[in-house]
């Protein structure tokens, strides 16, 4: 079978060559642990969210944080099997849910593993948004939440730090699709079991960009979307080769940006202080 899975359409047989994400059509991951540094309905205040992390990446973010196994590759082979008995031993751990981070390029393998095994917890597919409305709906009934990342509202950026043509006609059909599987937030308890959470990382030298997503968020997913606007932003793997974002965001570009979600009337938006532009939040990936 040609992937043709994402907004890419490769149409190349990935058990015979490597797809624009560096992967084959065996599932590779990366990491497997109980994440404690997601937004707070999705980590939870003890055990944390049950992250799996998946190798390769339909995106080529020069500034990537996780570059050793999106662009690096790093990561291990499971057979659908063992893939579903680690889901089952990160609910046995407590995890709140099962987390899918980068899942796009593995959707079939994944949505095969769920219809043989549900978990009992909700399976969040934490992803980059650049994805088709034919592979969310493969979703239907196997995704409780989508955390989803909103990144640009400029095609010439997408395009420039992430080799995404036209992400954002693909990211916002993405998302309003999303929308239309799980139209209702679910909170119970402090944690969520179902809905949506957009989230939006604040580039350095372009906080006007990021006040056009916001603005398509209020006008098409609606002022109570539960909205995460991240300060986290380092200038990580290739960014030193872009002077303009070679750098943390200044206080200044943030506070911007944060009230213009308070004059779009954004309801449920999450906010971080700038020190959480700090390594030591993520992952080691050995």
């Amino acid at each position: 079978m040609k992937c043709n899975l994402c907004p890419r359409k490769c149409n190349i047989d990935r058990s015979e060559e490597l797809g624009f994400c560096n992967q084959t059509n065996d599932l590779k991951i990366s990491k497997i642990m109980l994440h404690k540094y997601e937004e707070p309905i999705i980590s939870g205040k003890k055990k944390g969210s049950g992250a799996i992390f998946f190798s390769g990446c339909n995106l080529k973010c020069v500034f990537c944080q996780n570059y050793p196994i999106s662009q690096g590759g790093k990561g291990k082979i499971f057979t659908i099997s063992e893939f579903i008995e680690s889901m089952k031993k990160l609910e046995a751990r407590g995890a709140n849910n099962i987390n899918l981070v980068s899942p796009t390029q593995f959707a079939y393998q994944i949505a095969t593993a769920l219809k043989i095994y549900k978990p009992k917890i909700p399976v969040v597919w934490n992803s980059n948004g650049y994805e088709t409305e034919e592979m969310i709906e493969m979703l239907r009934g196997l995704v409780d939440i989508f955390l989803v990342d909103f990144k640009y509202f400029d095609d010439s950026l997408a395009q420039k730090y992430s080799k995404a043509p036209n992400y954002v006609a693909n990211a916002s059909k993405a998302l309003i699709k999303m929308k239309s599987l799980q139209p209702n937030d679910i909170i119970e308890n402090g944690l969520m079991k179902k809905g949506i959470i957009i989230r939006h990382l604040v580039l350095p030298s372009h906080s006007s960009d990021s006040i056009k997503c916001l603005q398509f968020i209020a006008d098409n997913l609606g002022r109570d979307s539960i909205v995460s606007i991240m300060s986290q932003y380092e200038p990580r793997y290739d960014a030193k080769n872009y002077p303009e974002i070679n750098r943390k965001i200044r206080p200044i570009e943030y506070k911007r940006v944060v009230n213009y979600a308070l004059k779009l009337g954004l309801k449920n938006a999450y906010v971080q202080d700038l020190t959480s532009a700090d390594s030591r939040y993520t992952p080691k990936f050995r």
